[in-house]
């Protein structure tokens, strides 16, 4: 691959961590050390709030925290060739792959032009009322509709490029990047998509009829979400981070974005490993 120079770095904080804290600070340190100070951006993943951030100019960006603050720092790239790092302050820790130990030479690493990235796909989302757009934001995991707890089944009309798909009666619908497969679209009964796949899956949750299953569609297809009636409590959520109020007739637009998430790899990194160790899977 072409490496790409490190002239700027990001450094993304798991809110209220100190440990998480205190490293931030002892790389800044390195980094100024490195002739890399001046260029450097921290910010703590709390102040991370829908699209109203802005972005973050940066040839790498170090992320110290779990997936959730992984999936924060997905909404601050700015250049589609930004490189992510994540050291793992979380509990699982299924997107920050490197240990705390491991980040000084990581980045060292990464400065020298030695690494691997996977490209992860990220989409886009649009929340539309009649002629209105509401919100939109970009997705490193999933969209989903969802009623809440004491709300009747919904109906939801799903396009693909336009052509009529099926209507949906569950309790929500999930659109899943292959990043999202083992998140909230796993625990709804979905399928597990690896990686690099370009794919998307819709997978309804706890659908009101058994033949309404998950299905896989081209990541290219633009896909059109319509809320069949009023239903109180319906929720639009965005990576399980920002959520928006639904009414009848609301559309969600959903696109590939033009900005992949590009994660650097540990040396010799096996997904299938990560697969058992972090999800035990098949155990």
């Amino acid at each position: 691959m072409i490496s790409k120079k490190i002239n700027s770095v990001g450094i993304v904080v798991k809110p209220g961590h100190e440990e998480a804290k205190a490293t931030a600070a002892e790389l800044s340190v390195w980094l100024r050390k490195h002739r890399l100070g001046e260029s450097c951006e921290m910010v703590s993943a709390g102040d991370i709030s829908g699209g109203r951030t802005p972005r973050m100019k940066a040839d790498l960006i170090v992320v110290l925290g779990g997936d959730g603050t992984m999936i924060s720092a997905a909404r601050l790239v700015k250049d589609p060739e930004t490189l992510v790092l994540g050291i793992n302050y979380g509990s699982l820790g299924y997107l920050t792959d490197f240990r705390i130990e491991e980040m000084f030479p990581a980045v060292e690493a990464i400065i020298a032009g030695n690494y691997e990235i996977d490209r992860r796909v990220m989409l886009e989302a649009e929340h539309w009322r009649g002629e209105e757009r509401l919100a939109t934001g970009r997705i490193l995991n999933d969209v989903v509709v969802n009623k809440a707890a004491l709300a009747r089944i919904i109906e939801i009309d799903v396009k693909l490029n336009d052509l009529f798909v099926n209507t949906f009666r569950a309790d929500g619908l999930i659109v899943s990047t292959p990043t999202g497969s083992t998140a909230y679209n796993l625990s709804a009964g979905g399928p597990i998509v690896y990686p690099s796949m370009n794919a998307v899956v819709l997978t309804p949750i706890c659908p009101f009829t058994l033949t309404n299953r998950p299905i896989v569609v081209p990541d290219s297809a633009a896909i059109e979400l319509t809320l069949h009636h009023e239903n109180e409590g319906v929720v639009l959520s965005l990576d399980g981070q920002t959520g928006y109020p639904m009414r009848a007739k609301d559309r969600i637009i959903i696109r590939k974005s033009e900005t992949t998430f590009n994660l650097v790899q540990p040396a010799n990194r096996n997904y299938f490993d990560v697969l058992r160790d972090k999800l035990k899977w098949g155990r």
